[in-house]
């Protein structure tokens, strides 16, 4: 269906383009009657108003604004402004197994993507079963703007409106179409290809209208190996550090308990860490040496893994409008889309105990047994066939809302009632983990039969070819054969979904009129149903598969509501007072599993002269368990993590308090963290554990996060400058009891470093200190509590003989961002480790002369603080502290990168535009925070720019 789809969308798009041109020069221009003052609904408020300045700081995205910055999806564009964090689901994360992986999701403020409430023409759009709303399903060439509420909005909008809202505008209608073409890509490796196509078309009268679009975008993966800094787990100055299992057969013996013991013996072969040698016979016990780790004898698995993960979308959107009788109208949206993402990883780091319920291991009386008579512990990556995940995912968005105006009490009032529908479906195929019941068979008792082929079973017993294929494990993949490849590989399948469905009703208008003018209200009921599922196959649930065991999610609530709002206005043309008013809402839910909640707000605005505006919120604000947090059935992970108990990197060897702890809870002295080679750690970095941990199950006892937001700030438009305004706005945000998802590394840190014994039971250690077992979840867990300001300016100088010259600049300050993480714990202070920017800005200059225009951008980052390699090594302050790598970090210096957008307006109605992202080349640089987070591959940010980027695009219009 995907090739279809996509080559449909594509084939229309392209040829649309011919025919535009020629239409474009029939096409007669009409000028449009000039329009009344109407009253709209702006973003934070259900107050219909003329006025669209506002109590609340709200930032404004232009269709030509998103053009020129060269990104095509919503996600990209969103994330792309100085207030927005680090994406909660990197394009670099290929061991993520969310579902939402390979969605866009904006993170504002650093308070995750799941407190953020995202709208379309002001309706909640579709989310997962975690409470994620992938932006890259709205089509932006249908985008009219886009308004960031960057304000709690709860009172108004309900759930999920803690660090702000995101409303996309989409077009009311169109006299005609625009066809679209955009192509990009990276410099040097023309990798990271990006494409956009899109064909929309309107028509309408004074009575109805009809707008439709269909749209095909492609983002293209980018391999680690490609580049030098991307090809090594923790970049090139450190090649053989983060090497993992490697791809010859390593044996041990087994012990009494199952595990391995004895010997410790590696496959003799040619070629190192790259897996291209060719191993010994491996049946000949001569032919192998003492294993010590050596990296020879591991594997780069960042060679086999990419960096930036492929996605590509089809939508086809529709949206109408129809007048109806007694001053009522009709109006409905309906969208389709369709997402293809694929994860590659490098094959699967196996060893016997995998699964520690099915052990698998090198039988007695395998032909391929160097030892014949004992069974065999082994270690291998099978490096001949890379995990790879797809992902396709299906979004159905459906609303229809009837609204009218009508008359009473001497006074105009207006009205709505609408139906919303939205539903996400996918499904995962898997390839690259292995069945483990046909592995113990091909690794079972086999011979060589008469015809010199390797058989399973015994001569005695022969199990036929068809049923069984022995598998030279540890021959290495010079010994391997695609039918023994193919026997013990296993398909992994998966399907998910989720379902919002949700009636509302709305009234708004004058109720009284006050001197300083009329009192406006808006009122509402909504009703709202939530389901969603996640199913792991049969197979992965049952453990006999490499692929990490999950369990079911399954689950359903409802919630019923009801608002009320007011704009009182207070004064008018007094003095020091040409406008003072307060906006009071307020808001009941009511929910199926945890129970009610009431969420208010204040907001006032107020003008001492004409060229300034003061402004100040104070709001209640939550987010409900999803049904992800609540039902979720969680799963196995190995997690990249650092123990804090390491005697050489962790934070026991720099902070005696921490070594004490550590000592106390049974961890063995001079305690060094293993890789899965069993080889202590060579880095701060941390390493994959070698043993499955479990993460993300649900938490029924779950109850809503609650925020507190204070906002306060001014508009400055000075009368003698005209063409120019500044905007500050104080911000600070405060949640209790938040819903939290921990990783190993916090988790472990909590429990050692912070001494907070609530996080020490969920972790279990053998008697040589590794951590062998590692439960985390869902819980309400403490408090986040984040301040700042927002400055933005925007001149539009003088018309000059050289054109038309203006500046935008906006620039987010954050003050602090701290972490209560249990009720008796400290607050922990982020701010300023990576990715916590203290400062981040985006300034734009633009011009534009006659049928010519050009944008260029400065997006600036402030410097922060990292890892260090070691105490002495990448390590500008080896006794500062940090909450988040505990002592010791290395400073990074600032990043500045330079976007240049060109443009020029055909006599035909086509418009052509040429540009280059990161246009000085600013090279990536070593993050090791980022690894096992942002990055899955390496230590560079994948989320910032890794080459100069080129792309050009063409619209035309019809």
């Amino acid at each position: 269906m995907e090739k279809v789809l996509s080559r449909s969308i594509r084939l229309l798009c392209v040829s649309g383009v011919a025919f535009g041109m020629h239409a474009a020069h029939a096409q007669e221009t009409q000028s449009a009657p000039t329009a009344p003052l109407q009253r709209v609904e702006v973003t934070g408020s259900r107050i219909r108003q003329v006025d669209l300045e506002t109590a609340q700081p709200i930032q404004v995205m232009t269709q030509e604004q998103i053009q020129k910055t060269g990104l095509v999806t919503v996600g990209d564009i969103i994330n792309n402004m100085a207030s927005a964090g680090s994406p909660d689901f990197s394009k670099g994360g290929s061991l993520v197994s969310n579902r939402e992986q390979g969605g866009q999701y904006a993170n504002l403020r650093n308070l995750g993507a799941n407190r953020l409430l995202v709208l379309v023409d002001g309706k909640r759009w579709t989310a997962s079963v975690n409470g994620y709303t992938d932006m890259s399903t709205i089509p932006s060439s249908l985008i009219d703007r886009i308004e960031v509420l960057k304000d709690g909005a709860s009172a108004i909008y309900g759930s999920d409106a803690i660090s702000g809202v995101v409303n996309i505008i989409l077009k009311k209608s169109m006299e005609g179409g625009q066809i679209s073409l955009y192509e990009g890509a990276n410099q040097r490796h023309g990798d990271g290809k990006s494409k956009d196509f899109s064909v929309t078309y309107g028509a309408g009268s004074d009575k109805a209208s009809i707008l439709f679009s269909l749209s095909h975008t492609e983002q293209g993966a980018v391999f680690a190996k490609d580049r030098d800094i991307t090809s090594f787990t923790y970049g090139p100055n450190h090649s053989t550090a983060g090497l993992g299992t490697g791809p010859w057969g390593r044996i041990r013996q087994v012990s009494s308990t199952g595990g391995a013991t004895g010997f410790n013996q590696y496959l003799n072969h040619t070629g190192s860490y790259d897996g291209a040698g060719t191993g010994s016979a491996a049946n000949v016990a001569g032919n192998y040496h003492t294993f010590t780790g050596a990296a020879d004898d591991t594997f780069n698995s960042t060679s086999q893994m990419m960096f930036q993960d492929p996605t590509k979308l089809d939508t086809i959107f529709t949206k109408g409008s129809l007048e109806l009788p007694y001053n009522t109208h009709f109006t409905t949206t309906a969208m389709f889309a369709q997402r293809n993402s694929s994860q590659q990883v490098a094959g699967y780091p196996l060893n016997s105990n995998t699964q520690a319920s099915y052990p698998v291991y090198v039988d007695a009386n395998s032909y391929y047994n160097p030892y014949p008579g004992q069974n065999l512990f082994f270690y291998r990556r099978t490096i001949e066939r890379p995990r790879i995940t797809d992902n396709e995912s299906r979004t159905l968005h459906i609303d229809a809302t009837l609204a009218g105006e009508f008359n009473a009490i001497g006074r105009s009032f207006n009205w709505d009632v609408g139906y919303n529908h939205s539903q996400v479906s996918g499904t995962v195929l898997s390839t690259g983990n292995l069945n483990l019941l046909n592995l113990k068979k091909a690794l079972g008792p086999s011979f060589m039969n008469s015809a010199g082929v390797v058989q399973c079973g015994t001569a005695a017993a022969p199990i036929a070819l068809a049923n069984c294929v022995p598998f030279n494990i540890l021959g290495g993949p010079s010994a391997s054969n695609d039918a023994a490849l193919d026997y013990v590989m296993s398909t992994g399948q998966a399907t998910y979904g989720s379902t919002v469905n949700s009636a509302t009703a709305n009234i708004g208008g004058e109720v009284y009129t006050l001197p300083a003018g009329a009192i406006g209200f808006a009122a509402g009921l909504e009703h709202r149903e939530v389901r969603g599922y996640d199913r792991p196959g049969q197979f992965e649930q049952s453990g006999y598969s490499t692929d990490l065991a999950g369990n079911t999610t399954d689950g359903r609530y409802t919630v019923k509501e009801a608002y009320l709002e007011f704009n009182v206005p207070l004064l008018k043309d007094a003095p020091f007072a040409k406008q003072l008013s307060l906006d009071l809402a307020t808001r009941h839910s009511d929910y199926s599993n945890f129970g009610t909640t009431n969420n208010s707000k204040v907001s006032f605005m107020w003008k001492p002269v004409n060229d300034l505006l003061v402004r100040g919120t104070w709001g209640q604000g939550f987010r409900a368990p999803t049904v992800g947090d609540t039902f979720g059935g969680g799963q196995q992970t190995y997690d990249t993590y650092l123990d804090p108990c390491d005697s050489r990197f962790g934070d026991a060897a720099r902070n005696p308090a921490v070594a004490a702890n550590c000592a106390s809870k049974g961890v063995p002295a001079n305690f060094r963290q293993l890789n899965q080679n069993g080889v202590a750690i060579t880095g701060a970095g941390g390493v994959q554990g070698a043993y499955p941990f479990q993460a993300g199950a649900g938490n029924a006892y779950l109850q809503p996060e609650t925020a507190i937001t204070r906002t306060v700030g001014f508009v400055y438009s000075p009368s003698f400058l005209p063409g120019f305004s500044t905007t500050l706005d104080l911000y600070r945000i405060k949640i209790d009891n938040r819903i939290t998802a921990v990783s190993a590394t916090y988790i472990a840190n909590q429990c050692y470093v912070e001494n907070i014994p609530s996080f020490c039971t969920s972790i279990q250690r053998n008697a040589a200190g590794e951590i062998t077992s590692l439960a985390r979840g869902n819980a309400n867990l403490g408090q986040l509590s984040t301040d700042g300001a927002d400055l933005g300016f925007a001149y539009r100088f003088p018309m000059t003989p050289y054109g038309r010259f203006s500046l935008r600049s906006d620039t987010a300050y954050t003050h602090s961002y701290k972490v209560k993480s249990a009720a008796d714990g400290d607050w922990q202070e982020y701010n300023g480790d990576y990715t916590y920017y203290r400062f981040k800005s985006v300034n734009s200059l633009d011009w534009s002369m006659g049928n010519w225009s050009a944008t260029w951008t400065a997006r600036y980052y402030s410097p922060v603080r990292d890892e260090c390699w070691d105490t002495d090594v990448e390590c500008s302050n080896p006794t500062g502290t940090t909450e988040s790598f505990g002592t010791g970090y290395n400073k990074l210096g600032a990043q500045v990168y330079h976007d240049l957008n060109v443009g020029y307006k055909t006599s035909w109605k086509g418009q052509i535009q040429f540009g280059i992202n990161n246009a000085f080349d600013k090279k990536p640089r070593i993050a090791y925070a980022v690894n096992g987070g942002a990055s899955s591959s390496s230590s560079v940010d994948p989320d910032l720019a890794l080459d100069r980027f080129f792309y050009v695009r063409y619209n035309q219009s019809f």
